[in-house]
């Protein structure tokens, strides 16, 4: 004799696992497209900084005491007293999103583009973010203003010699993410300019694939 019953508990466990199995497809499908759409928009913020090219237009860049340097494009500006040491530079933002500038580090000495990313609690905070607009030029600006500390009298040194030296700019989009760390180097010219080049990107808040 046919045991419906036992032939319905089996149709009906069956059907319950093709239905579980499509509604985890559909699950992971639908997952799958919103991380490809999350990316995209990440994307669509990102910054990248980089020097700005030679043929742009020379920026003016004031400081506080009424302190201006002249930065031409793809280089840098140096002014150094005994009460403070002025530096900026111009740069690019060849990103799709605004970069937002929060901090930087100055190096006396140039440094290999494999050495780590160092620690974000080792940045200098700017007094004020800076802004770049995607496919526009900007500037970075810094300051020694203390004689008797040690790296005022290391950058003081590479400065006056001149030699090359880094500069690290930490920045990120204009939501607060996607934080990034571009090291700069700037190198010292025959006619007494300076020349400013990148030399390594890192990624803060996203797995670095390199």
């Amino acid at each position: 004799m046919t045991d419906w019953v036992t032939i319905s508990a089996f149709a009906t466990a069956g059907g319950t696992l093709v239905l579980a199995g499509a509604t985890f497809a559909s699950v992971r499908s639908a997952n799958r497209a919103a991380r490809v759409a999350e990316q995209s928009l990440l994307a669509n913020l990102r910054p990248l900084l980089v020097p700005s090219r030679l043929q742009d237009a020379p920026q003016k860049v004031g400081f506080v005491d009424d302190v201006w340097l002249t930065v031409p494009g793809g280089g840098a500006a140096v002014e150094v007293t005994d009460r403070a040491i002025y530096l900026a530079f111009s740069i690019r933002n060849v990103g799709s999103g605004i970069g937002v500038l929060h901090g930087w580090r100055f190096y006396p000495e140039p440094l290999g583009s494999l050495s780590e990313r160092p620690e974000l609690d080792t940045f200098t905070r700017l007094t004020r973010d800076l802004y770049v607009s995607p496919g526009d030029e900007g500037f970075w600006q810094g300051a020694f203003r203390d004689p008797s500390a040690p790296d005022f009298a290391a950058a003081r040194t590479a400065l006056e010699r001149p030699q090359r030296v880094a500069v690290d700019l930490l920045y990120g989009d204009s939501e607060g993410g996607q934080r990034a760390v571009s090291r700069f180097t700037i190198t010292p010219r025959e006619d007494g300019a300076w020349l400013a080049v990148i030399a390594r990107h890192w990624n803060v808040d996203r797995a670095d694939p390199r």
